[in-house]
């Protein structure tokens, strides 16, 4: 066994959503003591948990933290069309599905529950939230993917047309972007490391998803002052996939009494990941400090966990 994985776990399996798609779960937990905290996971797009998110889910387990991930639909190693989200309120039904069903086993009712959403997964955390607003302790946002940024903002005729192509040819890979693994990345030794992974999807994002993508995005932008729960926001200051400048509107709007914003000058977009090691280590600093101020332990002879949060 590798070193690094001594005091911790890895189990996964596949679980059945709503509509008979066999999608893929895993989860990193500390032998040989009691998780502090629940954390769920919530990637990215194009990539998946169990490989993209390791580096993640591996930093959290050792620190004492039960850490479950979920691949979409589309993604890593779940069933359906490679990188197409035919709608995200589904595919955030899927996550909120199965990490609420970890919650409510017996031996989980008294853990607090965090949120780690990076990139689009930001928007699936704020998503989560805004669907059951009570239910979670607080969320760490990497990178989030929680507003249009004003220059990037489609014309209303350019949202129009999308969406009668959609109803015609959804599922094909016409919008032009740039590689995401390019611009998000900075290491290149990093950035092979992420192509040779063969659960990575490299094509064009189908116009679906991207259509879905907006409409998420306007959602969550929409809303921002509804943002109630504790969170802690990490960002690249030279992040040109998600906006830092978003980041901070978030911060600045939301009605959360407990927030802070992290900006990292000089980091990139995957700066859990595709950073130098002492980057990494700095960032995972912060988010773990964080967790640990708030991971506050539940009195076991009351059952009860801390007020609202049920």
């Amino acid at each position: 066994m590798d070193q690094d994985m001594d005091n911790i776990s890895y189990e996964e399996e596949f679980i059945l959503n709503r509509r008979g798609l066999n999608l893929f779960t895993c989860k990193w937990l500390p032998r040989d003591q009691e998780p502090k905290a629940l954390i769920f996971i919530c990637h990215g797009y194009a990539v998946e948990c169990s490989i993209t998110m390791k580096g993640t889910m591996t930093r959290l387990a050792k620190a004492g933290y039960a850490v479950h991930g979920i691949d979409y639909e589309g993604h890593g190693k779940s069933s359906g069309l490679q990188a197409y989200i035919s709608s995200f309120d589904v595919l955030v039904d899927d996550c909120l599905d199965h990490f609420t069903s970890i919650c409510e086993r017996k031996e989980n009712k008294k853990k607090q529950r965090f949120l780690l959403g990076e990139s689009m997964g930001g928007a699936v955390a704020l998503l989560l939230h805004q669907k059951r607003p009570t239910f979670w302790d607080g969320a760490i946002l990497v990178a989030p993917m929680c507003k249009i940024a004003e220059e990037m903002r489609p014309h209303p005729m350019v949202i129009k047309i999308l969406e009668k192509l959609c109803k015609i040819i959804p599922t094909w890979k016409i919008i032009p972007t740039k590689d995401i693994v390019n611009i998000a990345i900075k290491l290149p030794e990093k950035r092979q490391e992420a192509l040779a992974n063969e659960y990575y999807y490299h094509g064009k994002p189908r116009l679906k998803t991207g259509k879905e993508l907006l409409l998420a995005s306007l959602d969550i932008e929409k809303n921002l002052s509804k943002v109630s729960l504790p969170f802690l926001i990490v960002h690249g200051g030279d992040d040109i996939v998600t906006d830092p400048s978003v980041s901070q509107s978030l911060y600045e709007l939301a009605s959360s009494t407990d927030k802070t914003f992290k900006l990292y000058s000089g980091m990139w977009h995957a700066l859990t990941s595709g950073e130098p090691e002492e980057n990494i280590d700095l960032v995972f600093s912060d988010i773990v400090s964080w967790l640990y101020n708030r991971a506050t332990k539940i009195n076991s002879q009351s059952g009860e966990r801390a007020e609202g949060q049920t």
